[in-house]
């Protein structure tokens, strides 16, 4: 099989992942590191049956339970995350040291509870994976005054991303062609 081309700086959270499988005993295979690949280089999150035809666009033979399998493992290692809201992927911002985090050692696990948090735009759908302590630790509270002991939480929240917002202003400012 032959590899996609990927930016450099795709190619570094790959090989960024490559090594933190490695430290857990797993192998990012060449398929796995396509997938991974053809998610971080895109800008919205993507769908299961998106990849595929990505894929198949490069030529690479894949089918749907090929695909599904490389999802199950990235998102069992923390290398993606699922979207439910979108039922598409992401790649994790944190793990993979994307924004300025360094990723080694990130665990989405603060005192036992899994707390992932997601901004989605409703107009462009692009999604923005979060940490913010104070939400976790919201849920944290109510779930143990209702006697609820959490492990794991995935926020989703929806609405116009800084750009479309910009954009939107941008429009309502402009002067009216006559």
């Amino acid at each position: 099989m032959v590899a996609l081309a990927f930016t450099s700086d795709t190619e570094t959270l790959l090989d960024q992942a490559a090594a933190h499988c490695r430290s857990r005993g797993q192998k990012l295979t060449e398929q796995r590191r396509q997938i991974l690949g053809l998610i971080l280089e895109s800008p919205r999150p993507s769908g299961a049956y998106d990849l595929l035809d990505r894929l198949r666009l490069d030529g690479k033979p894949a089918a749907p339970p090929t695909v599904y399998r490389a999802l199950d493992f990235l998102t069992a290692h923390g290398l993606v995350h699922r979207i439910e809201r979108l039922s598409a992927f992401i790649g994790c911002a944190h793990l993979l040291g994307s924004h300025g985090h360094e990723g080694e050692g990130h665990d989405h696990r603060h005192h036992g509870i899994e707390a992932i948090q997601f901004l989605i735009c409703t107009n462009c759908r692009r999604a923005f994976e979060i940490t913010d302590g104070r939400i976790r630790g919201a849920i944290e509270e109510a779930a143990a005054a209702a006697g609820f002991r959490p492990t794991a939480a995935t926020v989703e929240i929806e609405g116009i991303c800084a750009d479309c917002a910009a954009a939107t202003a941008e429009n309502q400012t402009a002067p009216a062609l006559s």
